[in-house]
């Protein structure tokens, strides 16, 4: 089946030292600029040159396979566009000046398109078609719903969606009718499983059932019968995954890490119940899916922090010569329903996400240029993978970016970025803001404390039930490391992070307020007895699964006070900016509103930046312009500079 946007939720999206080991940077992804790195960067952008970058995302073939679906921020806000599977003129589809809109797919067999958006960010997503009269209509109306487009049926006449309108803790499966939109409820999930793929054949659907972060259980239900059979019998804790069902219907290939520390593929025979190996890496396999008649097989894999992508001829087992591209990383591989066509994405440090497509057996054709031209990419600076050794001698790898002008004759001051999570990771990609405050002279050491996902099962669950602890000792670890390099000035790290990232920064400066200068939150949490007590009712799936990872407010209600940065804001000493969405459904604005407040009783410096129009996450560049330019902003006033040159702003 073609599918999108399935419901696999990790809990990444619940939140996005002394002795230091041998420095072990990975090679550059790219060449060197052609210049001396004194001589760059040639010039400091502003933060409006940054967000001037195009971002693009999605790809989806039309019935013809003439023109390419995709979603797009050109207008200042993500909107659905079509262009020419060979390039030319984009046309928008839709013309959002309110909430961000991004493509689903065409339909098979015509022009129209479906599309998903929510309501200024507050994640109650809604599937929404272009009709053939170019009329748009909601397919899943209703208030304080949540649903998903699963995939069309392989012959077309049907599509999947997941909608949590009957239970708002679960999400059901629906049918609906390629032609007229009548629909029928397929699976009705009293097991609060989290759906996955559905095979070509209509019968079987994949079930996923966390029970902790680091074990999820694999699930076969029969949608003739509803009938599930659970197919990951195993010891100890592991994940399993779901990741797509064989072009005949007789087998799932599947994602496990029940075998050693990283997770591999293997299949499963419906009703038999056989298991069989089908491949393995030094890393984690994180996709696996087959293109609309099964003739490509298509594999990332996650390595060391970068995206690696493989296909196969299916029938062989041959793996297909990918283009040779300039510096970065293919990405997000689509490939058409006639399977003579590939669209893919190439992303890379000073490569923001471009769009490519060929025709297998020829050449690929650059169909997007989504650098600002005002940006010179030699300007830009490329990451390298560094590692070093925390207080307990555990070796933590991260993403650094250095300054050009950073020098040991001009020390830089520097930044530890945490990513969101708990179970997210900092990978080797584009980002904006990162060049951004690069090009500005920070550097930026993107860490992977333990807990992030990417390095291995044991890694992964080595942060269960010590937040705000070891893992946060880690980001001083990273400090201590920032300090080795003889480019960095010692005196001047800040530590920033977003969601699950925002919580260390808060964390860093309430439990180690003498180690970092500054901090930026970008809506972190700060009060885990809240956050747990308010999370969206659809993320019963995985509630207790968080629970066990971050604390039970029922029943560890003083480990949580104690590792919430808001019961000892009183601690903090240096200067804080806190940016917010309005409408975050995830880390809701009181928690932000009472940290500033608290800090502020402090005499400290804070600054509080909310938008009204945003949730978790800013997707709109006049508030990203806005935003990430009061952060450098603030960083010039109190890390760089001496919190003189401007105050701080309500």
């Amino acid at each position: 089946m073609h599918r999108s946007g399935l419901l696999r939720t990790p809990l990444a999206l619940a939140l996005a030292l002394a002795a230091l080991g041998q420095i072990a940077p990975a090679a550059a992804r790219s060449p060197a600029p052609p210049a001396t790195a004194a001589a760059l960067p040639s010039k400091q952008y502003r933060i409006e040159d940054f967000i001037d970058t195009v971002g693009v995302a999605g790809a989806s073939y039309s019935a013809d396979e003439s023109k390419l679906l995709f979603s797009s921020n050109k207008s200042g806000i993500w909107n659905v566009y079509s262009m020419p599977a060979d390039g030319g003129e984009w046309t928008p589809v839709t013309r959002s000046t309110t909430d961000s809109t991004y493509a689903v797919a065409y339909f098979p067999d015509d022009d129209r398109v479906l599309f998903t958006r929510d309501q200024g960010g507050n994640e109650l997503n809604h599937l929404y078609v272009i009709d053939r009269d170019g009329a748009e209509r909601d397919l899943t109306p209703g208030d304080k719903l949540k649903a998903s487009f699963a995939g069309f049926s392989h012959d077309g006449r049907h599509f999947y969606v997941s909608s949590n309108e009957r239970d708002p803790k679960v999400f059901d499966l629906y049918r609906y009718s390629s032609a007229d939109y009548r629909r029928e409820l397929v699976y009705r999930n009293e097991g609060a499983y989290q759906l996955g793929p559905i095979s070509n054949d209509e019968r079987w659907l994949s079930l996923a059932k966390p029970t902790t972060t680091n074990d999820a259980d694999l699930f076969v239900a029969d949608l003739k019968s509803g009938q599930a059979t659970k197919v990951s019998e195993h010891s100890g804790e592991a994940q399993f995954t779901g990741q797509d069902f064989s072009p005949d219907s007789q087998w799932l290939y599947y994602t496990a890490n029940d075998q050693g520390e990283f997770a591999q593929v293997r299949r499963v025979q419906v009703g038999t119940w056989k298991h069989e190996p089908v491949q393995q890496a030094d890393w984690d396999i994180v996709a696996n899916y087959f293109s609309h008649n099964g003739k490509y097989r298509v594999v990332a894999i996650n390595q060391d922090g970068s995206t690696a992508i493989q296909v196969y001829d299916h029938a062989s087992g041959q793996p297909v010569a990918l283009p040779k591209l300039p510096a970065g990383e293919i990405r997000n591989v689509s490939i058409s329903r006639s399977e003579k066509r590939m669209a893919f994405y190439l992303n890379g440090d000073r490569q923001p996400n471009d769009l490519y497509a060929l025709r297998f057996g020829e050449q690929p054709k650059q169909l997007t240029r989504s650098l600002n031209p005002a940006i010179a990419a030699a300007d830009l600076v490329d990451s390298q993978v560094v590692r070093f050794k925390s207080f307990d001698g555990m070796s933590i790898p991260n993403i650094l970016w250095k300054p050009h002008q950073a020098s040991a004759q001009a020390k830089a001051p520097a930044l530890v970025w945490v990513h969101g999570g708990p179970g997210g990771q900092t990978t080797r990609a584009h980002s904006a803001v990162i060049q951004f405050l690069a090009n500005h002279g920070y550097v930026v050491l993107g860490i992977n404390n333990r807990g992030s996902s990417g390095y291995g099962k044991t890694f992964f669950a080595a942060d269960d039930g010590k937040h705000g602890r070891e893992p946060l000792q880690d980001t001083i670890s990273a400090k201590r490391y920032l300090q080795s390099l003889d480019y960095v000035d010692p005196e001047r790290i800040g530590i920033i992070g977003g969601s699950y990232g925002g919580y260390m920064t808060v964390a860093a400066l309430a439990f180690h307020p003498d180690e970092f200068k500054a901090g930026v939150d970008i809506f972190g949490v700060t009060n885990w007895l809240r956050t747990l007590e308010s999370i969206p009712p659809y993320w019963e799936s995985f509630r207790l699964a968080l629970y066990k990872e971050i604390g039970d407010p029922a029943t560890q209600r003083d480990f949580l006070i104690a590792t919430s940065p808001l019961f000892h804001a009183d601690k903090i000493n240096k200067p804080l900016m806190v940016l917010q969405g309005a409408n975050d459904p995830r880390v809701i604005k009181p928690e932000s509103d009472e940290i500033v407040a608290a800090v502020r009783k402090n005499g400290v410096p804070v600054e509080y930046v909310v938008f009204d129009d945003e949730g978790h996450g800013f997707s709109k560049k006049k508030n990203q312009i806005e935003g990430y330019g009061k952060i450098l902003n603030f960083l010039d006033t109190y890390l760089k500079g001496d919190g003189k040159a401007r105050g701080a702003q309500p």
